[in-house]
């Protein structure tokens, strides 16, 4: 079976789970629905479209910018999560929360203030990088970044005002579409889907780099780009996708695994795919979440962590066992 048609396999999988999206939930909502006609129309239109198209984005943004990291870093266990756009993406909802900071400063909002946060993060990384080519700082720098804003989310929510604000910020930050409409949709999807072009871009470098930083160099590649490009892509779309679900984790981290011995090792053959395969992976979970029992909904970070942890688990016991070969 040749790429392409994998790709389209892919693709119908992904089409198949926006379906389902639609259609799953406390209600299920049949066929007949999705007609003007029919009363339920209205939650097909105004609830289940918006939720399905933000995660398919959330979906796509992560599991490319996953694909993209691990190529950069040369290592398969990165994920948007090592460079701290995420974490401080959280540091500033988590602020506006606590504090109601979304009604000052000329009403920028919630959204506004995770944009910050996430823009605070680029530039700090971009500052702190700007002297070295190598990944390692990179790693580095991120993981500072990630540390740093988890410590000042925890320190925020400890002096909370009151436990109303505890709760609101504890809950958004285990991330979820429930509840999303249009506006979040408008809001996020520029972003989302200019930081995935940009991502988009990389993979002739990402290959180059694939062979040593000095064969890439002798390449043509130019690696100090090459950063700046997967700090803005990967800014914009994971900061976007934080800043109206909160933090949902595993997937840019699990997809890419999932989808390297059908599409190979290569990272700009990963792209793509990782792309349509991580919205797939995100509305399937997302449908999990409404068909889980009790009267509420499950998180999306809760499920998350449910599948990729026990998928980690068995990667270790596979890797393990090789080991002691």
């Amino acid at each position: 079976m040749n790429r392409t048609i994998r790709l389209l396999l892919l693709a119908a999988l992904t089409l198949a789970m926006v379906a389902l999206s639609l259609a799953a939930g406390k209600q299920w909502l049949p066929w007949e629905a999705w007609t003007g006609q029919d009363p339920r129309w209205a939650i097909v239109i105004e609830l289940r479209v918006p939720r399905a198209l933000l995660g398919a984005l959330l979906g796509a943004s992560l599991g490319l910018s996953g694909a993209v990291l691990q190529g950069y870093l040369r290592n398969p266990l990165a994920d948007p999560t090592v460079i701290g756009v995420s974490s401080c993406a959280a540091l500033g909802a988590v602020a506006s929360i606590v504090f109601g900071l979304g009604g000052i400063a000329g009403g920028l909002g919630q959204f506004g203030w995770a944009m910050a946060g996430a823009g605070g993060a680029m530039a700090l990384l971009g500052l702190l990088t700007a002297r070295a080519e190598s990944p390692v700082v990179f790693v580095l720098a991120g993981t500072v970044l990630a540390s740093l804003a988890g410590a000042l989310t925890a320190f925020l929510i400890s002096i909370a005002p009151n436990p109303y604000a505890v709760a609101e910020a504890i809950d958004w930050l285990m991330g979820a579409l429930t509840d999303r409409g249009t506006t979040d949709v408008m809001l996020a999807a520029p972003f989302m889907v200019g930081g995935t072009l940009v991502l988009l871009t990389t993979g002739r470098a990402l290959d180059a780099l694939a062979l040593g930083e000095d064969a890439a160099r002798s390449l043509g590649a130019n690696l100090a780009r090459l950063r700046w490009t997967v700090v803005l892509g990967t800014g914009l779309a994971v900061g976007a996708g934080v800043a109206v679900t909160g933090v949902v984790g595993f997937v840019g981290l699990v997809v890419p695994h999932l989808l390297r011995p059908l599409f190979g090792a290569r990272p700009s053959a990963l792209l793509l795919p990782s792309a349509l395969g991580g919205a797939a992976l995100t509305l399937a979970a997302d449908s999990l979440c409404r068909l889980a029992p009790g009267a509420g909904e499950v998180r999306l970070g809760v499920v998350m962590a449910l599948i990729g942890a026990p998928f980690f688990l068995g990667l270790l016991f596979r890797e393990g066992g090789r080991q002691w070969r």
